[in-house]
């Protein structure tokens, strides 16, 4: 399943790299974020692995994010992967006039096993829906202050 997500931020790109690329911000952007650990490698590089947990209403997950390209300001690329799911992640970040950033995020998932791939079958959307929550989330936190993290 592969599809593309975007939105405008209202700051320039150097500010939303920034504030993109700093690991204490997620928390405030990712809901159900709770922990991250640094796995392997260099915090930002390529190749670097980190472990990212959430929770998400009552189920508890737990991914691995591996950075395969991170070439700031314009683009930054990982991937995701936990139990039966695999997402690669595409970003993609294009200045635009009146010091604004248009953020494109193209994201793929492959599915293993039959539940997931039932799912993605059954509810494309959500998918979809969840990746442009994040990017609002984000707009809303970089521009505003805002944070999930403080929602209940």
């Amino acid at each position: 399943m592969k599809y593309t997500t975007e939105i405008i931020l209202d700051l320039p790109r150097e500010e939303v790299i920034r504030k993109l690329d700093n690991p204490d911000n997620m928390k405030h952007w990712q809901r159900g974020l709770i922990n991250y650990e640094m796995l392997e490698g260099i915090p930002g590089k390529e190749g670097s692995k980190m472990k990212l947990e959430y929770k998400m209403g009552k189920r508890d997950m737990v991914l691995t994010e591996t950075i395969t390209k991170n070439n700031f300001p314009e683009e930054f690329h990982a991937n995701y992967d936990t139990k039966g799911v695999h997402n690669v992640q595409r970003n993609y970040f294009h200045e635009i006039e009146g010091n604004k950033t248009k953020w494109v995020s193209e994201s793929e998932f492959e599915f293993g096993g039959f539940g997931m791939k039932l799912m993605s079958w059954l509810m494309p959307g959500a998918f979809k829906k969840q990746s442009q929550k994040y990017l609002n989330d984000f707009k809303n936190f970089a521009e505003n202050g805002t944070s999930v993290k403080d929602e209940t």
